[in-house]
């Protein structure tokens, strides 16, 4: 792989009607961290999980910020970039299709980012926890591909406008978008896990 290869994990599928999963962990988390929740969501699936090549005090993110909810967008664009080379790459490695992105917190900011910035990368992807990536995003057509948004209604990072808006704005570039509000805060619940179990089923149900 080139430079921009990542450090990274790689499962190949159990059952060849199953989606590959592009796993993008939160802050502070590594190649290792979605694994498991990848394979309970979606048994079969081949499993791709790199790690954030961006140290923020120590802890790998995809991607810097200037604040707390403040995006270095700049950055953003170049690492989704980055991302985007790396899936290529990788699909010819391991000869898999696009994937899906599940990405917590910075791992779905930077999904989305990857959404806007670069469609044709993913076939669809699970945002848990996401905000709006980028203030002025390009026009993209994301072509009718699925997108499960799970936001919790006491996010203390983020706001409901804003998780509601990246709905709008996904939705607006033409994704099938659900957005669901838990009732949970920042970290992952049992709900999540089992509204993208049935969410990732319904998307094989229709791609077979």
């Amino acid at each position: 792989m080139t430079e921009t290869a990542f450090i990274h994990r790689f499962e190949p599928a159990a059952s060849a009607g199953s989606p590959p999963l592009l796993l993008l962990h939160g802050t502070g988390g590594d190649e290792n961290d979605l694994l498991g929740l990848g394979k309970m969501i979606s048994p079969g699936s081949a499993l791709l999980s790199p790690r954030g090549r961006v140290l923020e005090h120590g802890m790998p993110r995809f991607f810097r910020r200037l604040a707390e909810g403040v995006f270095d967008e700049d950055d953003v664009r170049r690492r989704a970039r980055e991302l985007g080379e790396f899936v290529a790459e990788a699909r010819q490695r391991y000869g898999i299709g696009a994937p899906i992105a599940v990405g917590f917190s910075n791992g779905a900011n930077i999904a989305a980012a990857l959404l806007l910035l670069q469609p044709d990368a993913l076939a669809g992807a699970i945002l848990l926890r996401a905000m709006v990536p980028l203030s002025d995003p390009p026009k993209a057509d994301i072509g009718n591909k699925p997108i499960l948004l799970l936001s919790g209604q006491g996010d203390p990072i983020v706001p409901a406008s804003n998780s509601a808006r990246l709905a709008a704005l996904l939705s607006q570039a033409g994704a099938s978008v659900t957005h669901k509000v838990l009732p949970a805060g920042h970290q992952l619940s049992q709900a999540d896990v089992t509204l993208a179990r049935d969410w990732i089923g319904s998307v094989e149900a229709k791609a077979a």
